[in-house]
C-alpha cells in the first residue's frame, strides 16, 4: 500500500514538473502582453517616429531586439494620469534579453523604416510571437 502511494506521489509530481510553462515562456508572455497594453497607453498623435525593423532573418533578431529596446525608451505616454503604469511597462520591456547568434548581421536600427509608435509596436508584437 505504501508503495502505490508512493508511486502514486511521484507520478503527480512528475507530471506536474512537465506541464509546467518555464521561466522563460513565462517571461516573454509578460513582454507580450506589456507590448499591448502600451499600444493603448502611447502617444501616436505629434509623436517621434521610430525605426521599426522588420522582415527579419535569423542572423538579424539580435539587432531588432536591440532597436525595439531603444525605440521604446524613446515612447511617450498617451495620458500623464497614467505616468506609472505606463513606466512600469516600459521597465517590463526592457527585460527583454536575446543570445546573438554570433553571425553577422548587414542591417543596423537607422537601416529600417521609420514608424510610428503604434505602428513599432505593433512590430514588436509581431517579432515575440
Amino acid at each position: 500500500m505504501k508503495r502505490m502511494i508512493i508511486f502514486c506521489m511521484l507520478f503527480f509530481c512528475s507530471t506536474m514538473v512537465l506541464t509546467a510553462a518555464s521561466p522563460r515562456t513565462l517571461k516573454y508572455k509578460q513582454i507580450q502582453k506589456k507590448i499591448g497594453d502600451l499600444q493603448s497607453m502611447v502617444k501616436d498623435k505629434d509623436a517621434e517616429l521610430l525605426h521599426t525593423p522588420e522582415n527579419l532573418v535569423e542572423r538579424c533578431l539580435s539587432t531588432a531586439v536591440t532597436c525595439f529596446k531603444k525605440g521604446t525608451l524613446k515612447l511617450q505616454p498617451a495620458s500623464s494620469q497614467k505616468n506609472g503604469e505606463f513606466a512600469q511597462a516600459i521597465r517590463i520591456v526592457n527585460k527583454l534579453t536575446y543570445r546573438d547568434s554570433g553571425e553577422h548581421c548587414e542591417f543596423t536600427c537607422e537601416s529600417y523604416a521609420k514608424k510610428t509608435p503604434k505602428e513599432f509596436l505593433k512590430g514588436f508584437e509581431n517579432l515575440m510571437q
